[in-house]
């Protein structure tokens, strides 16, 4: 308050003195809409004129001059950075061109203004990539900055610290500032008195540094200045390389060494590099699907006729471009490998796709080296680098991009110095494809073999393996759909009243859980560093997070257990932790929520930890477990029995402990979560009404004393509980029925923690929507629905609608057959005893069991 009030002193008092020139170097993000904060055009409202680009990104840091208000004003534009990304993640040139901003001021800057959107989020994240990228400069930065809010309606000083106060985050920057903010009205172009106010609060600052300021080191510019000499010069030299290079292959082409008329393509490469687009800028035509989600899934083949030339050209799914081939899912190993057999005999040429717009640091390079495998060494010599986002170099070369990177240059090298640049977002110049097929046919003249050759025996096997998954996921799907039905005529009608639910997430690290927990309390209370890869050493803890919330009367409890890494050894402090997750939910939880990513893989050894997580309580947890999937999205079209069948035996190991309970929800900030939280509940409540209500109580070796007035009836429930296992058991051991297809994923994939490199980037950001609409919501479904229900699979639930949840909601199974399924229990107050004859039909009765439950 303090700070603040200071602000206030030095905005009224009159400034009698002031600086005859101002120097300003202006700092900001570039947030996931492509803007820099508005930052270009806040330095060209401030001078009064449009002197800064505002139509394409600043790629260099430039510096203009104009007297504004009796003074002359320096101004300096820096490059923005990717506001979700660190500072490593942000290109060597951009860095260079960022640090070198505060010597292109004749002396030194008198203030920073870091431009922030208000009309953006400002997340952890934000502020972590901000304080990064500010070590750039000396640890003085802060004491000269003043954060510049950039809004595109007016705003009240009021609502200003209403918006303010929604991010902690921003309030910590502000505290490093000394508070001391002003805010722009960008719509406004003709308000000269809000730069006036600026002005004002520039000046005060300065006079309360008393002479103090930025000071810069001359020779760092030296050395900032040979350095750019030094990539330029080596630039030249491998441009020279090239040319030369290109004029042998020519000459081969001239020689008689004809083309193929019919060039066969495939493109690979890192997701959200933009691949689909450059397929489209290809063939000119847009035949792959762009958007902010993931598209590509299955391996696409699209064809073209392109400079008189026929062009097959096949679009293969993404990896992470910071993760790790291990960590793919086996499900995209095999699509990616199998593009190459799309092009019989093979390709003539593989299309490398990088996009510009990040580093191509250490992790990235060992990225694509690790994914590159898949195929055998040859691929090199038929493979080009096809640099995407094209607009990212501003001015600058790609050879100047290259030589400022160790692993770009690595892999320009790797593929025999054949690269390329497209520009996705500039449809109208037709001599970049031009150029780009001049180069796979020569390219293709100078390798001895024509095309990349593949292994027809493995195509074999990855058909035939491909058919076998299929076989599994129609068999999963039926067990799963069958076992629903068995269950819902048992506990037909039969409701649990529950006043409080209580939850415990566990799952590895970055699986989305904390977004899990917040879709069930219908409100933002766990934090979401899982956001970003990048930052997950920084986030490690032991220590386990529980909120509570009242939803329609009720209590809801989630508790988050810590995530993992996957590792050989699961750390006792995990253990520790897990067990402490439980005595949290005391007396007991009512659902083990098991959170599994869809865009990674089912390790063995994420299998091992959770076995080893569980153990301790005994075999009947797992029947107050369910398997929860995130980011479904990633699958696209394909279905969730799909990727449990192709991803290996110990993720079909993990729905079969849990009894073929399993759920897919997607956790995107950015979507409604009304319905998505009503599908959820619906399965835990299921859950619930098949463990009669009762929740989970450890085993007595866990230190819990129970009543010795209550061991028959737990003798009772322990007895039914098996006798009910072993009939669900039987049920999915039994031999397969025909089926229709699975249920398809619908594309609704977050572009959060990653920005679309296609030049199509969505106008969204990570951030938190829980609005009163989808509370009330959720809050009205729980009075009308609060308890017992049908109990259903994890089938058929991946994405329906609301019609659909009420349909779901209301609906009981009905029945043709002659003989109906009695109730399994009676009223609680009666013995409940097994009608031997139903169990006996639903074992052995296969032409009725074909007729009920055949989906």
């Amino acid at each position: 308050m303090e700070a603040e009030k200071s602000t206030v002193d030095m905005e009224t008092k009159g400034q009698t003195k002031h600086p005859p020139e101002l120097r300003i170097v202006l700092l900001g993000g570039k947030v996931l809409t492509g803007e820099s904060s508005f930052k270009s055009t806040a330095g060209n409202i401030i001078l009064g004129k449009s002197v800064f680009e505002t139509n394409r990104r600043t790629a260099r840091s430039v510096v203009r001059q104009q007297e504004v208000q009796g003074r002359m004003v320096t101004m300096v534009d820096t490059p923005g950075w990717w506001c979700h990304y660190p500072r490593k993640n942000t290109p060597e040139l951009d860095q260079i061109e960022i640090k070198n901003s505060v010597h292109l001021c004749r002396q030194w800057p008198h203030i920073f203004l870091l431009v922030i959107s208000l009309d953006e989020v400002f997340t952890d994240i934000f502020k972590q990539s901000l304080e990064e990228h500010l070590q750039l400069f000396n640890r003085g930065v802060f004491d000269q900055t003043i954060v510049l809010f950039t809004v595109c309606f007016p705003i009240t000083k009021k609502g200003l610290e209403h918006k303010i106060s929604f991010w902690p985050a921003l309030q910590m920057i502000l505290q490093q500032c000394g508070n001391r903010k002003h805010v722009l009205n960008i719509s406004d172009h003709q308000n000269k008195t809000q730069v006036a106010t600026l002005f004002n609060k520039i000046d005060a600052m300065v006079a309360q540094k008393a002479g103090g300021h930025y000071s810069i080191d001359s020779a760092d510019g030296r050395a900032l200045r040979e350095k750019m000499e030094a990539i330029v010069e080596r630039a030249s030299m491998r441009f020279a390389e090239v040319q030369t290079k290109r004029r042998k292959l020519k000459a081969l082409i001239e020689g008689g060494k004809t083309p193929p008329i019919h060039l066969k393509l495939v493109m690979v490469g890192a997701q959200w590099s933009a691949k689909s687009s450059a397929g489209n800028t290809i063939l000119r035509k847009y035949v792959f699907p762009v958007t902010h989600t993931r598209t590509t899934v299955y391996c696409e083949i699209n064809h073209s006729v392109v400079a008189d030339r026929q062009l097959t050209l096949v679009d293969s799914p993404g990896w992470f471009y910071n993760g790790t081939l291990q960590e793919l899912s086996e499900m995209d190993k095999l699509e990616i490998e199998n593009s190459m057999h799309l092009c019989f005999p093979g390709p003539h040429a593989v299309l490398l796709v990088v996009g510009l717009a990040s580093a191509f640091n250490a992790s990235y390079q060992r990225a694509v080296q690790e994914h590159m495998s898949l195929f055998t060494e040859e691929v090199w010599k038929h493979t080009i680098v096809l640099f995407t986002r094209g607009d990212w170099l501003g001015g600058r070369t790609v050879e100047e991009r290259i030589e400022s990177e160790e692993g770009l240059q690595w892999l320009v090298e790797k593929c025999g110095n054949m690269y390329h640049v497209l520009d996705n977002t500039n449809h109208s110049d037709e001599t970049q494809v031009t150029e780009l097929l001049e180069k796979i046919e020569e390219m293709w003249a100078g390798n001895k073999d024509g095309h990349f050759e593949v292994n027809l025996g493995r195509a074999e096997q990855m058909e035939a393996r491909k058919e076998v998954a299929d076989k599994k996921a129609k068999k999963i799907h039926q067990t799963a759909k069958r076992q629903a039905r068995i269950l819902k005529e048992l506990f037909r009608g039969e409701t649990q009243p529950i006043t409080d639910k209580r939850v415990v997430l566990i799952g590895p690290k970055y699986s989305g859980k904390s977004l899990v927990g917040n879709m069930i309390l219908c409100e933002d209370q766990f934090g979401t560093a899982w956001m970003k890869k990048e930052f997950q050493d920084q986030r490690r803890t032991t220590m386990c997070e529980k909120h509570d919330r009242n939803v329609a009367g009720r209590n809801i409890s989630v508790v988050e257990a810590p995530g993992w890494f996957t590792d050989k050894i699961t750390p006792d402090w995990l253990k520790t932790a897990v067990l402490r997750s439980v005595s949290m939910c005391a007396p007991g939880p009512n659902a083990f929520l098991l959170v599994v990513p869809i865009f990674k893989t089912f390790s063995g050894d994420d299998y091992k930890t959770i076995i080893e997580l569980l153990m301790p309580f005994g075999d009947s947890v797992w029947r107050h477990c369910m398997v929860l999937f995130t980011w479904p999205d990633w699958l696209n079209k394909r279905s969730i029995e799909e990727h449990i069948a192709t991803e290996g035996v110990h993720l079909k190991q993990l729905v079969e402990k849990c009894g073929y309970r399993y759920h897919a929800v997607n956790c995107n900030p950015r979507d409604c979560f009304a319905y998505p939280v009503i599908e959820l509940f619906l399965k835990m409540f299921d859950m619930i009404t098949r463990n009669q209500g009762q929740y989970f109580v450890a085993e007595d070796k866990m230190g819990n004393k129970r009543q010795p007035a209550l061991q028959w009836q737990e003798e009772w429930n322990r007895r039914e509980q098996e006798l009910i296992d072993r009939m669900l058991k039987a049920v999915a051991q039994e031999s397969e029925e025909p089926l229709v297809p699975s249920m398809k994923m619908n594309a609704s994939m977050d572009g959060a923690f990653t920005p679309s490199m296609s030049g199509d980037v969505p106008r969204d950001v990570v951030g938190t929507c829980w609005s009163q609409t989808e509370r009330a919501k959720v809050t009205e479904w729980l009075n009308v629905r609060f308890g017992g229900s049908d109990v259903t699979s994890g089938v058929d639930s991946m994405s329906i609608s609301a019609s659909d949840v009420e349909m779901l909601d209301q609906s009981l199974l009905t029945d043709d057959s002659q003989q109906q399924m009695t109730r399994f229990f009676s009223d609680k107050h009666k013995q409940r005893k097994l009608d031997s004859s139903v169990y006996g039909r639903v074992l052995t009765n296969n032409e009725a069991t074909k007729h009920r439950y055949s989906i």
